[in-house]
């Protein structure tokens, strides 16, 4: 009898590790073991960063994708899978440990991870090649979007040996070229620049003028996330003229150039209608776009912010009461 309940008690303990993970089995909590395992296996990682208990697009993310045979079998031979969870629920919560909680909190703010689920390609260093998340299509779908994500790791590498045989601003121009090709898979500079901080200080040496612009690249970037940061407190605090006089004096400071300085603008928009003025927002949209006019960033203003300043317009409107009539 004493066997038989230990036996039920590891049976238990079993399925309720194997359940932890909304993918299935196949995946790992502990990115240290993962990346060793990368290493001694060749493989690369797929970390998925997840919400298992409350976001939307995570569950369906696996209950299309990653539970399925076809997903599971095109990517074993190329990946390590990692799932970083986040979620809510109490009990939940209470489920991971202190170790797993402080290692989801470190690589959240590592790979500056703002939205559910993301999917993230790395070496096995833990260096960063690609960024993605739900794909419609199914397992097989996403495994030729994962094929076609992981291809972009051997230009990487392809750019990495090129430079490595040449000098000076040649070769820093190669690795600047390199690093932003990374950027352009939907990382943001900083974090690729944080997890190739090898690269970032060759081309530092072999461009001490900073000829290419990539040390003032990212030192914009760096104010742009000040920038934000203070621009959030502001907001938090309800402080709407603070937050315009804030932004005026950061887009005349001389600290950002380009896109930028039209991200700084931009914060106009989501200001003004917050404070419902609707027309100062329209007229901070073609503010914003004339900045840069030919770049990425004004054709997605131009492509989201009106609409969103008329539904905008028409919730308010919706919130206005009818006036009362009056008795004669």
């Amino acid at each position: 009898m004493k066997t038989k309940h230990l036996l039920a008690a590891s049976c238990a303990a079993f399925l309720g590790f194997t359940s932890a993970f909304a993918g299935g089995e196949g995946w790992t909590h502990d990115f240290a073991a993962a990346k060793k395992q990368a290493a001694d296996e060749k493989k690369d990682l797929l970390i998925d960063f997840t919400g298992t208990d409350w976001c939307g697009w995570c569950i369906k993310l696996n209950k299309e994708v990653f539970i399925h045979a076809p997903f599971k079998a095109g990517v074993k031979d190329k990946f390590v899978l990692v799932e970083l969870d986040y979620p809510q629920k109490p009990e939940n919560v209470a489920k991971l440990s202190d170790e797993t909680k402080a290692q989801n909190k470190e690589l959240q703010a590592k790979y500056s991870i703002n939205g559910y689920p993301t999917i993230l390609l790395c070496d096995p260093e833990g260096r960063p090649y690609a960024k993605t998340g739900f794909q419609k299509g199914g397992p097989e779908k996403y495994v030729t979007h994962l094929d076609e994500l992981r291809a972009k790791k051997d230009v990487r590498d392809k750019s990495f040996a090129e430079a490595a045989k040449l000098e000076g601003l040649a070769k820093a121009k190669v690795l600047v070229a390199a690093l932003d090709a990374i950027s352009a898979m939907k990382l943001e500079d900083l974090v690729v620049a944080r997890c190739y901080p090898d690269v970032v200080d060759q081309i530092k040496a072999a461009d001490p003028k900073d000829e290419t612009g990539y040390g003032k690249k990212l030192l914009a970037k760096a104010k742009l996330v000040d920038f934000q940061t203070e621009f959030q407190g502001l907001l938090a605090k309800q402080d709407m003229a603070g937050a315009l006089a804030f932004i005026e004096k950061s887009a005349a400071s001389g600290d950002f150039e380009f896109e930028t300085k039209q991200q700084v603008i931009q914060s106009k928009i989501w200001v003004f209608i917050c404070m419902k003025k609707f027309d100062d927002a329209i007229k901070a949209v073609e503010e914003a776009k004339a900045v840069a006019p030919e770049s990425e960033l004004a054709r997605r203003i131009d492509k989201y912010w009106p609409s969103e300043i008329e539904k905008a317009k028409a919730a308010a409107k919706g919130e206005e009461k009818p006036a009362e009539k009056i008795e004669k």
